[in-house]
């Protein structure tokens, strides 16, 4: 299979994205949601049926949709599809220009996806596309905690799942993509603040929706030396707005959206609205919502369940 790899932001018309359909298993109840971090049980037709919605709606759009799970060996699959977070691709991989790094889980219960994943990617790209040794030197790197900002610069949080003592070879790999400079922040390790987009996301062309209390926090930029900054001056240097707000009720549909392109953004139909409204520019965007309420039981949202390979 010969697919492009080609993110230099993530706003940009999006192309081609990876996805992985729901685990066969059930969650029955909210003990066994709890032990496996999840935040409520869930209906298995209801999240089947949501999963289809999700990716019908991006390839109404255009989007190339591929499921990865689907070219799993039979031994491979019929393990996966028992990994009741696999729907969750985004921590897997990232696009950075024309290099697509691999992650590394930072919980152990995670690792087979890692595994299986980077399996199908090696036979789909060649180690200068996919460089899968990249992370050997890393703890542990979950792409929830990165933004793709623009061709020049990346963001990343280094909390619960991304480890602050990889971030030395994190960043040389990410330079060495095609990236001059690196933003590192470190917010609060809670499961409200689990990834980087649970609390701030782009929703359009240079734009960055981003919940209030970001702007308190210093970015440590690394360019080749290191030095700090204020979140809003790394962000706004860089050509964008940040669109602060208060109005997050619900973390996952507020903050966890899909940018299909500089007009357009896929949204949970469990969105605040009030967001939207608020702010001048994001009531001219096109919204396309669907129900997903299933699915965010996981503990995130149609960016989490997205793997974006190329924007154009």
């Amino acid at each position: 299979m010969k697919l492009p790899i080609h993110c230099w932001n993530e706003y940009d018309e999006l192309k081609t994205v990876v996805v992985c359909s729901p685990s066969v298993l059930e969650i029955p109840d909210q003990q066994t949601a709890e032990n496996v971090q999840w935040l409520e049980p869930f209906d298995p037709a209801k999240i089947v049926h949501q999963f289809e919605t999700l990716v019908h709606s991006m390839k109404q759009e255009g989007v190339q949709v591929i499921d990865y799970s689907e070219y799993l060996s039979p031994e491979d699959r019929y393990f996966n599809q028992q990994l009741v977070s696999r729907i969750f691709v985004r921590d897997l991989a990232c696009a950075f220009g024309r290099t697509l790094l691999p992650g590394k889980a930072g919980t152990s219960m995670r690792k087979p996806e890692y595994a299986h994943s980077h399996s199908v990617f090696q036979k789909w790209w060649d180690e200068r596309t996919f460089p899968l040794q990249a992370n050997n030197k890393w703890n542990s790197l979950e792409y929830g905690d990165v933004i793709v900002l623009s061709e020049d610069a990346v963001l990343i949080n280094a909390g619960l799942r991304t480890s602050m003592e990889s971030m030395d070879d994190i960043q040389r790999q990410i330079r060495r993509a095609g990236f001059s400079e690196i933003g590192v922040i470190d917010l609060p390790r809670r499961p409200d603040t689990l990834h980087l987009d649970m609390n701030c996301n782009v929703a359009g062309e240079r734009l960055l929706l981003t919940k209030n209390y970001l702007r308190y926090f210093p970015i440590e930029v690394l360019d080749g030396q290191s030095r700090y900054c204020m979140f809003h001056e790394f962000i706004e240097r860089h050509g964008f707005t940040v669109i602060w707000t208060d109005k997050v009720n619900n973390t996952v549909p507020d903050i966890n959206f899909l940018t299909l392109n500089p007009e357009t953004i896929l949204v949970s139909k469990q969105l605040n609205r009030k967001i939207i409204h608020q702010f001048p520019d994001l009531r001219k965007k096109n919204l396309i919502e669907i129900e997903i309420s299933e699915l965010e039981k996981g503990g995130g949202g149609i960016r989490c369940m997205t793997l974006p390979l190329e924007r154009r």
